[in-house]
């Protein structure tokens, strides 16, 4: 295989078929500002043998800073019929060629050339530009010196193509599979040559350690370990690449669209090989240059031009009222740096890396530039005005115990910031309203007034006094039913307002309720607290009835209440209302409030019926009588004998019986009564027993 470049033809074996290579010698190191074109050279000339009059084609490439908006082209195309240009914007590349498809003649492709102009008409633009200007295919990249051709050829293993790489010769140089070591030689590869293939990457010896295995870098590490690994040289890979995984052990630039464009990633020796795959090898890149012996080629010149862009240092600190800034700036190129006081046009103010500005009192906008306006650049020197001393809402705030208060004061300008001390110390707060924390006793706070630095040193201070509310204590009391109350709200010398709506320290009430006062101090205090009177109204007892079994009396009320107490000899007094072993006879039921709000008495009478009498003239027992019975006039008793025999009876007139029958004494023996109290009680009957 050959390529025929210029005037020389090249077999893939080296062996030169006809003259040698043209010469290709061109200045131009220039600056530029966007906007109007300038030519990319100043001289251009191209040496060759006489025998030689053309080429197929002339190649001018942006090499190194290709950015957006750049563009070459030839500035009067009427003036060169013969040659056709071709415009690549993804290679940055101007290809002439002849409008025939033969070859252009030297001289004509000499002249036109020194016509190419570069053009970019964004404001933002900057940088360098190298173009690299041949007469051959291949890339040509200055800051190498090296060539680059992308070889299509879809399917191609690794193997293969670095076979194929270095039987191939450009011009007499030795080819092989690209080694990439810069960022613009990546560039070039990767994203203006359209090189998605194969590179001299690889790490078969062992797996994640990356070297150059191809051209004169043969042997260099560029990458150790896996995605994270460490870079000792220049790498360029994918997101999430090198994965080492399995046999992907050699680099291939990625293909448009697939991550991050003109980067690296690993494959197999075969890559995919479905067809149409993103990762289905298209080609290779060979590179030319650089191996061992080699003279080095003319057939490529290069000449640049720098957009000066000055770079400020950062803002300078703004100042308080007024002052002087000195405003610094560095060029990318050794163009004079020049102050302006206008964003276009304006007034030059002075030149040199730094400017020292006149006295000013308001903040003031300056401009700079390296020479190019439309890359004028724009800096702030900031005023900052000292605002005045803080106003406060109010001198003084009080409040009626421990608690927070909110204070608050303005500035003309800026921001209050609080503090604890008339000077020094620490901001405790910043803003124009201020909530302090919980305060038992008398504080000051100081209000400080500052705008972007510029402290204002006189605080204003505020006084918070703390008062001490009025000290109630609530009661509870009791009111007796059909009386009157009088609520005292325990402290003279105050402001009342009781919930009934009277302002006196007291008041007259006549019903159980739940009563507050508000009580306030006279100002400048004017400090409340609310006492609560609960008024629970007592009623005064009433007796409904009293039941008596035998000795036991149960004295029931109308209504019973927890405040009501109860006896049944008007001494001894409790709060249950059934009493025991209550004697014979009339006796006297008592109710009475506990309080002293009132008493009632009921009479009632306990019947006591002896259980046996012992009629032997001993005075004791001697005769059988039911004690009470006194009490009902109508009451009769009438006691049997156990066969029902009558005995006796006995009445109001006659309350005893002695045990006799005719005045014969009868024997022991057990006898039933029956207690006919009056018509409206039922009959009481029972027995007892007659000892002798």
């Amino acid at each position: 295989m050959s390529y025929k470049d210029g005037a020389a033809v090249y077999s893939t074996n080296c062996s030169k078929l006809l003259t040698s290579a043209p010469v290709l010698k061109a200045t131009g190191d220039q600056t530029y500002c966007p906007g109007p074109d300038i030519k990319i050279v100043e001289t251009f000339l191209i040496e060759h043998d006489l025998s030689e009059t053309g080429t197929t084609a002339g190649y001018i490439q942006i090499s190194s800073g290709y950015s957006n908006g750049d563009k070459l082209s030839l500035s009067n195309p009427a003036l060169y019929p013969s040659i056709s240009t071709t415009w690549d914007s993804t290679a940055g590349k101007l290809t002439l060629s002849s409008i025939t498809g033969g070859e252009i003649l030297y001289s004509d492709l000499e002249a036109a050339i020194k016509d190419i102009v570069f053009s970019n008409t964004l404001a933002t633009a900057s940088g360098t530009r190298t173009f690299s200007i041949t007469i051959g295919q291949a890339n040509y990249l200055p800051s190498t010196g090296h060539y680059y051709l992308f070889v299509p050829s879809v399917g191609i293993t690794w193997s293969a193509a670095k076979i194929a790489a270095e039987v191939s010769t450009y011009y007499g140089l030795k080819g092989y599979l690209a080694t990439i070591l810069s960022a613009d030689e990546s560039k070039l590869v990767g994203e203006q040559a359209s090189g998605t293939g194969w590179i001299g990457g690889s790490d078969a010896e062992t797996e994640g350690v990356w070297k150059w295995v191809t051209g004169p870098e043969a042997g260099t590490i560029f990458w150790n370990g896996n995605a994270n690994g460490s870079t000792p040289n220049f790498a360029f890979w994918n997101t999430g690449e090198p994965n080492n995984q399995g046999d992907e052990d050699y680099a291939h630039i990625t293909q448009p669209g697939v991550g991050i464009r003109g980067s690296w990633n690993d494959l197999s020796n075969t890559g995919s090989t479905v067809a149409g795959d993103n990762y289905q090898p298209k080609g290779y890149v060979v590179e030319y240059g650089g191996m061992p012996g080699e003279t080095p080629l003319e057939i490529a010149a290069s000449t640049k031009i720098t957009i000066p862009v000055a770079t400020l240092a950062a803002n300078p600190n703004p100042i308080c009222d007024f002052g002087s800034f000195t405003l610094s700036a560095t060029a990318t190129t050794s163009t004079s740096i020049r102050w302006f006081d206008a964003a276009t046009g304006g007034n030059l103010l002075g030149t040199g890396t730094t400017y020292t500005t006149p006295i000013i009192n308001t903040t003031t906008v300056y401009y700079v530039d390296a020479g190019c306006e439309a890359n004028r650049k724009s800096v702030t020197a900031v005023i900052n005005t000292t605002p005045n001393t803080p106003i406060a809402e109010k001198n003084t705030y009080s409040n009626c115990g421990p608690g927070t208060v909110t204070i608050r004061a303005t500035s003309n300008i800026g921001n209050i910031n609080w503090f604890t001390t008339e000077t020094g110390g620490s901001s405790i707060f910043s803003g124009s309203t201020f909530t302090t924390p919980t305060i038992s006793s008398n504080k000051t706070y100081y209000a400080e007034a500052s705008n972007n630095g510029c402290i204002n040193p006189d605080r204003t201070p505020i006084n918070i006094i703390i008062y001490t509310p009025p000290v109630v204590t609530d009661e509870n009391l009791t009111l007796c039913q059909f009386q009157n109350l009088t609520l005292d709200a325990g402290i003279a010398g105050m402001n009342y307002l009781w919930s009934n709506g009277a302002t006196t320290q007291t008041i007259t009430v006549n019903s159980g309720e739940t009563y507050t006062v508000k009580v306030t101090s006279p100002d400048p205090e004017n400090c409340s607290s609310t006492k609560t009177i609960v008024v629970e109204e007592h009623k005064i007892p009433q007796i409904d009835r009293i039941v008596v079994e035998e000795t036991r009396a149960i004295v029931y009320p109308v209504k019973a209440e927890d405040y009501f107490e109860y006896s049944v000899d008007g001494i001894s007094f409790q709060d249950s209302f059934v009493f025991y072993d209550v004697p014979g006879g009339l006796q006297t039921a008592y109710a009475r409030e506990k309080n002293g709000c009132g008493q009632v008495t009921k009479q009632f009478v306990v019947l006591v019926f002896p259980p046996f009498f012992t009629p032997n003239n001993d005075t004791f027992n001697d005769v059988w009588e039911v004690t009470g019975m006194e009490n009902y006039p109508q009451a009769q008793v009438t006691i049997f004998d156990r066969y029902g025999k009558l005995i006796a009876q006995l009445s109001r007139a006659k309350m005893s019986w002695d045990g006799t029958l005719n005045q014969i004494p009868l024997p022991a023996s057990d006898y039933w009564y029956a207690l006919k109290i009056d018509d409206t009680m039922p009959i009481l009957k029972g027995h007892f027993t007659l000892k002798r």
